[in-house]
């Protein structure tokens, strides 16, 4: 047995020898990379900072002042308070710690962090890790709660982390059992060691996150989560905190995609980065140029290509459907491949032209002309089908590239499309224009068919050479276009308008529904958090099963909610990963798109679906899916075992295809039901809302006063006052002495009032009193309305309870309140807290194209023709009675007065969510057309004209921008049918 240990011990010591020759081998490869890299020469300071002042002051500071502080006090803007944070963050870092930056970043931006493992953590997995370190038993509230995070939350108070939030979730269970409430003694180095430690094994997880829970508080460990999870979200940008640290440190992120770079290049504020030092670099991932949203008419698109008389000309490019890859090969022959996220993909694409499990550089030995050394090219990998030979959607990119490793010639493969070089032999070409790059692309580049070739592009100088174009693309169902600027040069990591989008998509509508079972429901975030917001649907197999083929989320009203919700209560299953129901439904391979609840399919019911096109998807079983789809309606005439099945959909599709390859066109014709005249109402008043009584009897109890005067607006004596406080509870007093935590009341700076302001002690109007009175429940104190005097220190205390126009946002307001909100609004100067540019919200729109859009971008792909009788008359479309009379001395119908009002209301609506409002009939870009119910004179004339369109836009009732807006989702435009008057 001794002999046992002392074999254990020096096994030990063997592995302590490997790790610290291994650490000592790590830093000298590192001194050796960055020679001249910073060296701190004082202790790291406490992570306990990070919140206490960083991310917490970060997070207070997008918080609103109340209007009544911000007349008190100079306050700076909130972009100022902003920089400040960080910058006093920096300056603590250099003077207590040193110039090295890197450690602290690193935990600010984890998602920038190129360095460490991936951690292997989710949500789920973490929850379970968490409930082994707290000890939590797993039937507990708690534990329910952890790992059901996106659920409404069980036990204890039903208002406390709210569905959607898991680290609020992971807070709430932590607080409840914290080892230490006081800060914790980690320091920011040592979490960088156990975050390491945390990234290197799996089985280092449970080991690690106790050692976590040992040394830190609640609010420290909540913030560590984020960090693990990469949500931050700490109230400002990577740019803010770039732009604190040095002027150049964006830009050398654009061009490295390296956060420690940045951190250890520019820890001198003095030192300037060469134009050598700006431009990328081989072997190196950068941030590529990406193309700009569309602008709102094609004349802006041309004008935005800056021509000139002696060069007119512009590019059009169609857009590919792929995964935006940078291909680098250096002088030993060997390939880097980086997505746009900066994500490595060499291992797919392969290392070398040797590399016999690369699925794409085996096949480029000849791909590049004698003399090209090294070179960085910027393209879209795609996926090609050899027997169609024909592009696929995205979808089926990583089946693609698994296929391609079993050397099947008929399986789908890879194939990278180039369409600009940023460097060759040495030299960086981005200062090139894009005409120049071309040529040196073409004369460094060897086509290899279908696995590498240069993207074409036409030229053109007119609008009609857009359209014409774009015509071609909704014939072959591609994505769009990019109008490039030929003169332009290349501009790593930004969006701007050298590049431009035009996508038809939102053009283009499928004529049909599906009618499709839900047999899954996801959790929603955010105000849709705590329900299923997005439904798995499925189509019937032969042998009874259902296959996974779309996730819906949009287009549900509440009313479609609270339906599916009724019919199905009770008949949940949570998805179990190991034990699937695979009796009933099968999911992609991998469990792709699992939902988080599933229901047997005699339990559910039937949806109508619509979608702007049908493409391959390796996400769902069926292999194919709806791209964006809508819900349309309930089936509520349908059972069940109606549901549309594998082999009527295939047909669908088959017939769908045909009839697109004829290039008929298809109308559908919905008669309408009879609509009864609609009053017109102010928004908010639909209903008369009846006074319910409410007694106050105890609304103050356990509650002192001293009411100090009378209140001159309402007029009311001070035993008035003191009349209504009892009644309600409360207890008079005559000092604010006589009892613990008087409330002291008064309208008027009276000798008492004064002598109170200088023991600085809070004086209430007597407002307040009568607002909660009404309200019938204790209100917050709003700093203009409730107080008569505010001591300094005590300032704080009212930020939150209204919004910067002083409308509380806990009691209701009067016709009084609202008229004086409005002349508030009026003075007040709108300020943007932190400039946003068009980048930054090109880029936000982008991660949110998949998802159900927000309210302020819902109509963002919509251009709408108003029927108004003024852009009747512009356009010379005159009502049905007047359409015999000649054509140039026509006169529209004037219609009910009551119809430009209701129009009014709709471009309001449509400009607020990021629509287009047009007054042009003939604009090739509109994609509805609405009219008003109350003036449908010129339905049949507009409904002629447009017979003559290549693609119809859709004529609707100003209703379906009206319920839109109300429901936040953008409705079925079908289902508000105009009826010809």
């Amino acid at each position: 047995m001794p002999r046992s240990r002392d074999v254990r011990m020096e096994d030990d010591d063997d592995d302590e020898f490997t790790d610290t020759r291994r650490v000592t081998q790590e830093k000298e490869d590192v001194d050796l990379k960055y020679p001249n890299r910073p060296r701190n020469t004082k202790p790291s300071l406490s992570f306990s900072v990070l919140p206490r002042e960083l991310f917490n002051p970060l997070l207070a500071n997008l918080k609103k002042p109340a209007p009544g502080l911000r007349k008190q006090t100079h306050q700076k803007k909130p972009q100022e308070k902003r920089r400040d944070i960080i910058n006093r963050f920096i300056t603590r870092w250099r003077k207590d710690v040193g110039n090295d930056i890197w450690p602290a970043f690193r935990l600010i931006m984890p998602d920038r962090d190129r360095e460490r493992s991936v951690y292997g953590l989710k949500e789920k997995a973490l929850g379970s890790v968490l409930i082994k370190v707290l000890r939590i038993s797993k039937d507990s509230d708690d534990a329910y709660n952890l790992i059901h995070w996106k659920q409404p939350r069980i036990g204890g108070d039903s208002r406390a982390a709210g569905a959607g939030d898991f680290p609020a979730r992971c807070y709430d269970a932590i607080s409840k059992r914290a080892l230490r409430t006081e800060p914790g003694d980690l320091t920011i180095d040592e979490v960088n060691d156990l975050l390491d430690q945390l990234a290197e094994d799996s089985k280092n997880h449970l080991t690690v996150m106790q050692e976590f829970y040992t040394r830190m508080n609640a609010e420290e460990l909540q913030w560590l989560i984020k960090i693990i999870l990469k949500q931050m979200k700490v109230g400002a940008t990577e740019k803010t905190f770039f732009d604190c640290w040095h002027e150049d440190a964006d830009g050398l992120f654009n061009v490295s995609s390296s956060l420690k770079l940045v951190c250890w290049e520019l820890w001198d504020p003095e030192f300037r980065l060469n134009v050598s030092d700006k431009g990328v670099k081989l072997m190196q991932t950068f941030q590529p140029q990406l193309a700009q949203f569309q602008l709102k008419s094609f004349e802006e698109v041309i004008k935005k290509m800056q021509p000139t008389e002696e060069d007119k000309v512009f590019w059009i490019e169609e857009k590919l459907d792929g995964e935006r890859m940078q291909l680098h090969l250096n002088d030993d022959g060997e390939f880097k491949f980086w997505s746009r996220k900066a994500k490595d993909y060499t291992d797919h694409y392969g290392t070398s032209v040797d590399d016999e499990n690369g699925t794409l550089t085996r096949y480029l030995k000849n791909a590049f002309k004698p003399g090209v050394r090294n070179i960085i090219l910027d393209g879209e990998m795609v996926t090609w089908d050899p027997i169609e030979d024909a592009m696929v959607a995205f979808g089926s990119l990583k089946s693609a590239v698994i296929a391609q490793r079993t050397d099947d010639p008929s399986a789908h493969r890879p194939f990278f499309r180039v369409f600009d070089i940023l460097y060759l032999n040495d030299t960086s070409l981005i200062k090139y224009t894009l005409r120049d790059r071309r040529k040196a692309l073409l004369g460094a580049v060897e086509p290899v068919p279908r696995r590498l070739e240069i993207h074409t592009h036409t030229e053109g100088t007119t609008v009609e050479d857009i359209k014409s174009k774009l015509r071609d693309v909704v014939a072959e169902a591609s994505e769009g276009l990019v109008i490039k600027n030929p003169r332009s040069v290349y501009s790593l990591g930004d969006r701007n308008d050298d590049w431009l989008k035009v996508k038809p998509e939102y053009m283009k509508e499928m004529g049909e529904n599906f009618d499709l079972i839900i047999v899954g429901g996801y959790y929603g975030q955010g105000h849709r958090g705590g329900r299923l917001s997005s439904f798995m649907c499925a189509l019937k197999a032969q042998d009874g099963r259902f296959y996974s083929f779309c996730k819906v989320g949009g287009g549900f009203k509440a009313e479609d909610y609270n339906h599916i919700r009724h019919h199905t209560e009770g008949k949940w299953h949570e998805w179990n990963t190991r034990n699937p129901p695979t009796e009933y439904i099968e999911l992609a391979a991998g469990n792709a798109e699992k939902p988080d609840e599933w229901i047997k399919p005699e339990d559910s019911l039937i949806i109508a679906v619509k979608g702007a096109s049908l493409g391959p998807s390796d996400q769902f079983k069926t292999g194919v899916t709806l791209r964006f789809p809508r819900f349309m309606k309930l089936r509520t005439d349908r059972s069940w075992e109606s549901a549309l099945t594998l082999a009527e959909f295939f047909r669908m599709k088959r017939n769908m295809e045909q009839a697109h390859e004829e290039n008929e066109m298809q109308i559908e014709r919905r008669r309408a039901t009879k609509r009864v005249r609609k009053t017109l109402k102010i928004a908010g008043a639909d209903e008369i809302v009846e006074p319910v009584s409410v007694n106050n009897d105890h609304l103050f109890d356990d509650m002192n006063f001293w009411i100090i005067t009378e209140s001159s607006k309402p007029r009311k004596s001070k035993a008035e006052i003191e009349g209504m406080v009892k009644a309600s509870g409360g207890k008079i007093f005559q000092s604010d002495a006589a009892a613990e935590d008087v409330k002291c009341i008064a309208d008027k700076s009276v000798v008492k009032v004064l002598t109170l302001k200088k023991k600085q002690v809070d004086v209430i109007r007597p407002q307040w009193i009568y607002d909660c009175l009404d309200a019938s429940y204790i209100l917050p104190l709003e700093a203009e309305r409730h107080m008569l005097y505010i001591p300094p220190e005590s300032e704080d205390k009212f930020e939150g309870t209204v919004d910067r126009y002083g409308d509380s946002y806990c009691r209701d307001v009067t016709a009084e309140d609202l008229g004086k909100l409005l002349r508030e609004c009026e003075k007040i100067k709108l300020e943007d807290e932190d400039p946003v540019s068009q980048t930054d919200i090109s880029n936000l729109k982008e991660e949110l194209s998949e998802v159900d859009p927000p309210i302020g971008w819902m109509f963002q792909h919509i251009v709408a023709y108003l029927d108004t009788p003024e852009n009747a008359k512009k356009n010379y479309i005159a009502s049905s009675a007047e359409y015999a009379e000649d054509r140039s001395s026509r006169s529209p119908s004037q219609g009910d007065p009551k119809c430009g009002i209701n129009l009014l209301l709709c471009r309001n609506l449509l400009e607020f969510g990021n629509g287009r409002v047009v007054d042009n009939f003939e604009d090739d870009e509109v994609t509805h057309i609405i009219v008003d119910y109350e003036d449908r004179s010129r339905v049949r004339v507009i409904r002629n004209l447009l017979r003559e369109r290549d693609t119809i836009p859709r004529v609707t009732l100003t209703d379906w921008v009206e319920e839109s807006w109300r429901d936040e989702t953008l409705l079925g435009a079908e289902n508000f049918p105009v009826e010809v008057s």
